[in-house]
């Protein structure tokens, strides 16, 4: 009785934490964090100075007794006391209404496909140690696709590509499981160091990281334009050692793209050759659909039509699908009981 009675009091979260960015949902209230999954540490005392756009900041600026992590690679976790710390503050800031409700959340927390069974239970014990009452993980691939508005339980293909940050997901789901599917780390992340290598070969300028990635959302394509897109592009001279600023177009950012690009493609085309004949058929009719940040990469989806065949879709708000997705999984027990996997042992009791 004790239990149910302080799950009736306790808030319910829907978690996506990814690579770039965490994003929580409140059952009842809506999305209301959306901030980059870093934190900055002050390495003398262990304290925590600053988490989110604050920390983001900070990145390569930082003196030698602050140390800026991004405790996430590729959707798992990489450093597990400071995503512990990400998480705590989080919660906190969940809760910081001082209502009724007790700081010990019910969490349902998506992983990507290919995580360990280790990997899974030390999501949950971060969110278990972090102060959550319960946990459930569920796959961001069903997750996105129930975000993006996707009847998953029917007998019936629905392809999602997930293209995160730190990996791009690809999955085939019938009858609320997937049925085949591949993760891969090309995604946001790799689309930026391509680009810093390519101003690196070709105009022996070393950028940043941020710059990359700015570079990337202001001229980045996938297909040519109709109109050339032209920017700024500021980095370090490898010749002289000194500042030095050019001005580059979409099309020679397009190729620093490129390659990833294709590989993005091919994998998709390699889960349409193992995936049954009748999904295949449903996926044709159907399409695919496109969520994640890096799917609003400008021309995306008519390179993945181009080399599918198949038509292509990006969703509705899809930087926000996968939390979206949490959020429906909150309201549908039934949906959420089908598709969730407990994280962990949590204590119980509490």
């Amino acid at each position: 009785m004790w239990p149910s009675f302080l799950g009736g009091l306790t808030k319910q979260l829907g978690i996506d934490l990814g690579t770039a960015n965490t994003r929580v949902h409140v059952r009842g209230r809506g999305v209301i964090i959306n901030q980059p999954s870093v934190v900055a540490i002050n390495k003398r005392n262990g304290q925590v100075m600053a988490v989110g756009e604050d920390a983001l900041a900070m990145v390569g600026k930082t003196p030698g007794h602050i140390q800026v992590s991004k405790p996430l690679q590729r959707g798992i976790i990489a450093d597990f006391e400071v995503t512990e710390k990400l998480l705590r503050y989080f919660f906190e800031k969940v809760h910081d209404d001082k209502a009724f409700a007790i700081p010990r959340p019910k969490v349902v927390i998506c992983v990507p496909l290919d995580v360990t069974e280790v990997e899974r239970k030390a999501v949950g014990d971060a969110a278990s140690s972090a102060g959550a009452r319960e946990v459930l993980v569920v796959e961001e691939p069903i997750a996105a696709a129930v975000g993006a508005g996707l009847a998953i339980g029917e007998a019936f293909g629905n392809m999602v590509v997930n293209l995160g940050a730190g990996s791009t997901e690809i999955a085939v789901i019938s009858l609320n499981g997937v049925v085949t599917s591949k993760s891969i780390p090309i995604a946001g992340e790799e689309l930026n160091k391509n680009i810093i290598q390519y101003s690196r070969d070709v105009f022996n300028l070393l950028l940043g990281e941020r710059v990359a990635e700015q570079l990337k959302i202001s001229i980045g394509s996938a297909v040519e334009l109709e109109q050339t897109l032209e920017t700024s592009m500021r980095g370090r001279d490898l010749l002289s050692g000194l500042p030095r600023e050019i001005t580059v177009n979409d099309a020679q950012i397009r190729e620093a793209l490129g390659r990833s690009i294709k590989a993005i493609v091919d994998q998709i085309k390699a889960i349409l050759e193992i995936t049954p004949p009748e999904l295949v058929a449903d996926i044709q009719q159907r399409g695919i659909m496109l969520t994640g940040g890096t799917s609003l990469l400008r021309g995306i989806d008519q390179a993945i039509s181009r080399g599918t065949g198949l038509p292509v879709r990006v969703a509705d708000d899809t930087l926000n699908c996968v939390v979206r997705g949490t959020a429906v999984l909150l309201e549908d027990k039934a949906l959420l009981n089908d598709v969730a996997i407990p994280a962990a042992d949590l204590m119980k009791g509490i």
